[in-house]
């Protein structure tokens, strides 16, 4: 898991000289401070999104944030989170943006369909920090309705159905466990 996140940190660097910045950023920093910092306060949450992709596919893969699933936005510890340098930039329905330290986008996610996947998500090391990350099923089948939200941009959900496939590629085990409609969706790609 370290090995495939350490690739993730090291294409974060990479673009970021291509743009001409530090190539010394990634989010490695303020994931691990953003892990610390939800653990001390016990707010239970899973890690979804790009960084859950990159623990779980073999494939490299990079993402510019940081997406985690929290039970409710308004129960966030403001206050630890600020104090460990972070800061709000913006609240929409189900969700509610920071930025970190290192300037890396964090999204809190409340959907209610993340409800379970917090409960079940399972723990990763990195650094010797442990992240609470959504299981592969439960990353799968988030990218599956990612992909019928017709309210998400279609590159977007292009990428999501992207996503959905490649954990497939990886873990053909999981095809068994998703239903009928969810295994249409993967089978409609040419």
């Amino acid at each position: 898991m370290q090995a495939h996140l350490e690739i993730g940190f090291e294409l974060d660097r990479r673009w970021h000289l291509l743009r001409g910045e530090n190539m010394d950023d990634s989010k490695k920093p303020d994931l691990l401070v953003l892990a610390r910092a939800l653990a001390a306060a016990q707010t239970p949450y899973a890690i979804i999104g790009g960084v859950a992709l990159q623990i779980h596919q073999d494939e490299p893969r990079t993402t510019l944030d940081i997406d985690l699933a929290v039970k409710d936005v308004n129960a966030l510890p403001e206050a630890a989170l600020a104090l460990a340098g972070f800061r709000a930039t913006g609240s929409y329905p189900h969700s509610f943006n920071w930025v970190g330290p290192g300037g890396t986008p964090v999204q809190f996610s409340d959907d209610p369909a993340f409800g379970e996947a917090i409960d079940r998500a399972t723990l990763s090391l990195l650094d010797d920090v442990a992240l609470r990350v959504a299981t592969p099923l439960d990353l799968l089948k988030a990218k599956l309705r990612a992909t019928r939200d017709v309210a998400r941009r279609r590159s977007k959900r292009m990428q999501d159905l992207a996503d959905a496939m490649g954990l497939v590629e990886t873990r053909p085990d999981l095809l068994g466990q998703l239903s009928e409609e969810e295994r249409a969706i993967l089978t409609s790609v040419p």
